[in-house]
């Protein structure tokens, strides 16, 4: 009966051309054409799981080592968005009125303190992790995340002896450059234990104690604190603010933001207002929330922010997680030593699937920039983006 219920769910899955191999090695074959991927099942998994939440019972499954993937995950990744309604709840949940600040710095540990032994493995010498700008195909990661700091910066358009702020700073790398490369005076914020001590470590090998600093805390608290800034960048940290907090963090770029001061927002972005991932919500971005572009948008005006600029970075977050899959699997007998198998298969899946997501869904990554107020003194055109 078991066998009967799968068979029946995967008959209904539409425009794809796969294999099921069942626990009894019994083979069906889904499409007329090539399959494009396998399923091998090695051993049952209860139907119920799969059909109440299919997302997070076959992440589960693949984790386990219950379910294996013969060809490209991506490839198992377009044909389950071709049939989302099937598998996804497009419902939003209810959003928690508060999120504190001990579980925002919580939920951002679940990720990021997995430690910088294991994000050194496979990112950049610039330990940048979040999407990569690519001049051409053929750019190494390392000189990719150079130009998508170098273009976040030009956007901003710096001028020696301002200050700037970078909420949510990573590994500080952005604060290290703004600082190096236009005379600016440079603060980040991180929640990462992790994060916090590497950049420590980077601004002292760099002798620029004087002109950079990190903070361990929230952005909320450094907003209480009465320092304001020439310009703010944020790349990457957005998606971890939650849609219940969106009005906060709007409320704390606009204190901590000079008047005609100018902002650059870099945030993962869907088309419409979605649930997020089951599976994506448990096991790698607790309390994440990805934005739709006009619910970003529609906050602006309410605090006298101007947009300025917007553009889409698709693609290359695309060939980012590209580069960054292709480098944890040369590491990955490495990471299997320190974490262990299902841990291995989480961030495979991880990272493959995110990679088709940006290419088949409409997923995508914007960068916004927006000033405090009316600025009549920036440059007219893009052309000094591209000199």
């Amino acid at each position: 009966m078991q066998k009967v219920l799968f068979r029946k769910f995967f008959g209904g899955i539409d425009s794809a051309n796969f294999h099921v191999t069942y626990w009894d090695d019994e083979t069906d074959k889904h499409g007329d054409g090539e399959p494009a991927f396998s399923l091998k099942f090695h051993k049952k998994i209860p139907f119920s799981a799969l059909a109440s939440n299919p997302v997070l019972a076959f992440g589960e499954a693949y984790m386990d080592g219950t379910i294996d993937i013969d060809g490209p995950i991506e490839e198992v990744m377009k044909a389950a968005y071709r049939n989302k309604e099937q598998l996804w709840t497009r419902k939003l949940p209810r959003i928690p009125s508060f999120a504190s600040l001990r579980k925002q710095k919580e939920n951002v540990q679940h990720h990021y303190d997995v430690g910088n032994e294991f994000y050194s493995l496979w990112l950049d010498d610039t330990m940048s992790y979040s999407c990569a700008y690519f001049r051409s195909p053929e750019d190494s990661i390392t000189q990719a995340q150079l130009q998508k700091i170098d273009h976040v910066l030009k956007k901003l358009q710096l001028k020696q002896g301002e200050t700037l702020l970078d909420i949510g700073s990573g590994w500080g790398w952005l604060i290290i450059r703004a600082a190096k490369d236009y005379g600016v005076k440079a603060t980040g914020v991180t929640l990462s234990e992790e994060q916090y001590r590497k950049t420590k470590e980077r601004i002292q090998e760099e002798g620029l104690q004087d002109q950079v600093d990190v903070q361990l805390m929230d952005y909320r608290e450094l907003a209480r604190s009465g320092r304001t800034f020439d310009k703010i960048a944020s790349v990457g940290m957005f998606e971890h603010v939650g849609q219940a907090q969106y009005p906060h963090f709007m409320k704390a770029v606009r204190t901590m933001l000079a008047d005609r001061g100018l902002m650059l927002l870099h945030t993962i972005t869907h088309p419409t207002e979605e649930a997020p991932d089951p599976w994506i919500e448990k096991y790698i971005f607790p309390g994440g929330y990805i934005p739709s572009l006009r619910e970003v948008m529609h906050l602006l005006p309410d605090y006298d922010f101007h947009t300025m600029d917007v553009e889409s970075l698709r693609l290359h977050y695309a060939m980012t997680l590209d580069r960054w899959a292709e480098r944890f699997e040369n590491q990955v007998d490495k990471v299997r030593e320190m974490y262990g198998e299902r841990f291995v298969r989480m961030w495979r899946l991880y990272l493959r699937a995110s990679a088709a997501f940006f290419r088949t869904s409409g997923l995508n990554i914007h960068q916004l920039l927006f000033s405090k107020g009316l600025n009549n003194e920036l440059n007219m055109t893009r052309d000094f983006l591209y000199r």
